[in-house]
This record gives C-alpha cells, sequence and structure tokens, in this order.
C-alpha cells in the first residue's frame, strides 16, 4: 500500500507517520528490486549477443568467386585482395565498407595479413601459394566448377555447402541456395515478359576489338541459363576455365536466333573500334541480328554469380533481330 498522510489539526502541513516510513521503504526496496533484476537482464542478454558475435568466423579469402558467396550468403570474409577493382569485373555483391584489402589477390600483403585476426582462409589451388603468410592459420579450398565437360547446377550448390559447413552454419548455406534458385526464377519470368521470344544466347567477353572469348558448356553460363528455362550456344569445346578463344569472324557461324551477350568490362577504345570494323558491320548486331551487353559478373565465381548473372539479364536491353 501508498504511504497514509495524516493532517494534524492545528497544522496545515501533512505528517508522516512511522507507519507510513515503514509503508515507504518497502516500497523503495521493491523499486530497486526490480531495477536490478532488469538490469541483470539487460546485461545477460548483452553479454550473450557479445557472445554470439565472438563466435562468427573471420574469414578471409583471396579468391573472389569465395568472398562474393559468403558476402552474399550473409558471412562476409573480413579481407580480400584487390578491393578496388572489385565492382568493375565482380558488380554483385556489393562488399562490406569494413572489409580489408588484401592488395594483389595473388600475392597478398603480408604485413596487413599478420595485423588481422583470422580464423580461417578460404581459397583454392590458385592461391595456394600464398598460405605460408597466413602462419598456422587453417586454409581450406573450396573451388566452384564443372567437374565435367558440362557444369551442372550441382557444381555450384556443392561448393556453396562446403563454405557453409566451413564457417559452421550449414542452414546458412541451404537457405541461400533455396533462395538463390527463387531470385533465378523471378529473373526467368521477367526476362519471359519482356522478351518472349529469346531463347538463345552466345556469350562472349571481348580482349581487343577482333579477339574474344566464348563461354561454353563448362562454364557458369550452363547452368545460369538452364536455370532460366534458356539455351546456351557455343562454337566449340572450352578449356578448364570455362571459354574458347575466336576471333570476331567466327560469329558468323551463329544463326539469326541466336543473341550475342557481350559481358563488360568493355573499354571506350575497344568499344570504338569494334564499331568501326566492317566485319562487325557486316554481322549485323543491333541490326538484324540481336544482341545485348550485360554489366561485370565474375566469370569464375560461385553461386553468387549465377545470381548476378539472371538478375542482370532480366534487366538487359536486346537490339536487332527477329526475335525481339
Amino acid at each position: 500500500m501508498p504511504p497514509v498522510f495524516y493532517i494534524d489539526k492545528l497544522s496545515k502541513y501533512p505528517l508522516v507517520t512511522p507507519v507510513s516510513i515503514m509503508t515507504t521503504i518497502k516500497w523503495f526496496a521493491l523499486a530497486l528490486c526490480l531495477v536490478l533484476t532488469a538490469c541483470n537482464s539487460q546485461t545477460s542478454t548483452t553479454s550473450e549477443a557479445e557472445n554470439s558475435h565472438s563466435d562468427r568466423m573471420n574469414i578471409v579469402s583471396p579468391d573472389w568467386g569465395n568472398a562474393a558467396t559468403l558476402t552474399a550468403m550473409g558471412h562476409a570474409p573480413i579481407a580480400t585482395g584487390d578491393v578496388r577493382v572489385w565492382d568493375r569485373w565482380v558488380g554483385s555483391p556489393k562488399l562490406p565498407t569494413s572489409i580489408t584489402d588484401l592488395g594483389i589477390r595473388y600475392q597478398p600483403n603480408a604485413e596487413l595479413i599478420a595485423q588481422l585476426p583470422v580464423d580461417m582462409v578460404i581459397d583454392n589451388y590458385f592461391y595456394e601459394h600464398a598460405r605460408n603468410l597466413y602462419g598456422d592459420v587453417p586454409a581450406e579450398s573450396v573451388m566452384s566448377a564443372a567437374k565435367g565437360e558440362t557444369a551442372t547446377w550441382a557444381d555450384y550448390t556443392e561448393p556453396t555447402r562446403k563454405l557453409g559447413m566451413l564457417i559452421d552454419n550449414p542452414k546458412m548455406a541451404e537457405d541461400y541456395i533455396v533462395q538463390s534458385q527463387k531470385d533465378i526464377q523471378l529473373a526467368s519470368q521477367q526476362f519471359q515478359q519482356r522478351y518472349p521470344k529469346a531463347n538463345k544466347f552466345a556469350v562472349v567477353q571481348f580482349a581487343d576489338a577482333n579477339n574474344m572469348r566464348m563461354y561454353v558448356a563448362n562454364s557458369l553460363f550452363k547452368p545460369a541459363l538452364e536455370q532460366m528455362d534458356r539455351e546456351l550456344v557455343v562454337l566449340g569445346k572450352g578449356n578448364q576455365w570455362g571459354f574458347v578463344p575466336i576471333r570476331m569472324g567466327d560469329l558468323a557461324q551463329l544463326d539469326d536466333e541466336t543473341c550475342l551477350l557481350i559481358i563488360d568490362p568493355l573499354s571506350p577504345i575497344t568499344r570504338a573500334e569494334i564499331d568501326d570494323s566492317l566485319i562487325w558491320q557486316r554481322l549485323g548486331y543491333g541490326n538484324t541480328r540481336c544482341v545485348g551487353e550485360l554489366p561485370p559478373v565474375w566469370i569464375y565465381g560461385g553461386m553468387s554469380s549465377l545470381v548476378s548473372l539472371a538478375d542482370n539479364l532480366s534487366e538487359v536491353s536486346l537490339k536487332g533481330g527477329e526475335v525481339l
């Protein structure tokens, strides 16, 4: 009960009796207990959050493919290499601003590495020569690539699951795989609404105005387009990197129903030389033949590259040809 106040008949001011004093003390004690309990609960919650955060593994990955997939999954590495040109060659996902740039991926900065709180290095055979720079830190190899002559969806889901196991969060990987498939299907629907007749694609990346890489069946473009119910058209069998080198004149072998997709980056000088090329003009891309230009996607990446490609294709502007 609250304190009881009595009015002295000879005074206009209330007097607090001993009874009311004891009651006030009880109320004060109760309030103090509630405050202390709340503080203790908040401290416990904060401590649990800090412990949960501290349990997160600090991953370093010089490989862009693994770095991109980890970032898209929600467990970005604390460091990767060549961050300054990430947007030019990878594009999506965006790296967190807190990430550390190791310098050149193939030759990372040893002094910088020594200052990082690294729990594990995730790379692939291309970067194994640099593992001694990390001292006693454990290193694991994860490679997203075709295991045979034709790349499959499983060639990209399995490495994603391995990443999930390495960071001790397999559910994160499974959730990401499911969401990736949904995102690709959504991109396919959006593309179908815009270009219902465009079903066949050849994918190239220019080295200069006359030479290019054509990505073939053992590249990531094969499973990505298959997931979108589209066909990848190729001119030959690819090397271990999933492409075959061709010259501009070789594009004449493609039929008129095949859209040519050009993967950026494409320098302004090369672009101008292509436009001025008599061979390119005779091929008719942009007029009698279908062509489109896509933003950068890391060609040697993992699941995140498949999703990025699908998203880019859903927004592409195609020009020329009868399939539009």
